[in-house]
């Protein structure tokens, strides 16, 4: 992996993308992306994450984010993908509405076995493709509109900030399900 793929500057603003092995779509149900917002809160709370933007899509995630502690982004998002992986199998494998929950867990318990470092499933793919945001680039306003653009795309909505599982509404000012998001702008 190059050096530009890490978090290398632990002062630095950086933007993540990480997907769901084999790219379920997973977060086409709402219980899912709830709980993924979850994991964020916690890690916002008790590790330090500080999150500038963000966008839950149906087999992935765009963040925009930075460290206010100690704790490097390698190690909060480790972290986050280890607690949010955890939780979402739980509730897959516990939900008696999950019409797709055998072919899911066969997926990710096929590529739970052919990684080494699983015991039996794997959620998460295991790249986050971190890329550091220069300021003087001008690059994070560009970032944060790929990210809020993502489900005008996809078509979901015709209105970015119509769409609550993105930090568009927060900012417009309308707020948004996660009100901890830290503008940068």
């Amino acid at each position: 992996m190059s050096i530009k793929y890490k978090f290398a500057n632990l002062e630095a603003v950086y933007f993540v993308t990480f997907a769901v092995v084999g790219w379920i779509d997973v977060f086409t149900r709402t219980v899912y992306k709830d709980l993924l917002l979850d994991s964020f809160r916690y890690c916002i709370k008790e590790k330090g994450l500080a999150v500038h933007g963000y966008v839950i899509m149906s087999n992935h995630v765009h963040m925009i984010i930075s460290s206010k502690g100690k704790q490097d982004l390698s190690a909060i998002m480790r972290d986050m993908k280890k607690f949010s992986s955890v939780r979402l199998i739980r509730e897959i494998i516990e939900n008696p509405t999950e019409s797709r929950k055998q072919w899911m867990l066969r997926l990710l318990s096929d590529a739970g076995k052919a990684n080494g470092n699983n015991t039996h499933y794997q959620f998460w793919r295991q790249d986050n493709h971190p890329i550091e945001l220069h300021p003087h680039l001008n690059i994070f306003a560009q970032k944060l509109n790929y990210i809020h653009q993502n489900p005008v795309k996809a078509g979901w909505v015709t209105d970015a900030s119509a769409y609550i599982y993105s930090s568009a509404s927060n900012y417009m000012e309308k707020g948004g399900v996660l009100m901890e998001v830290e503008l940068l702008y």
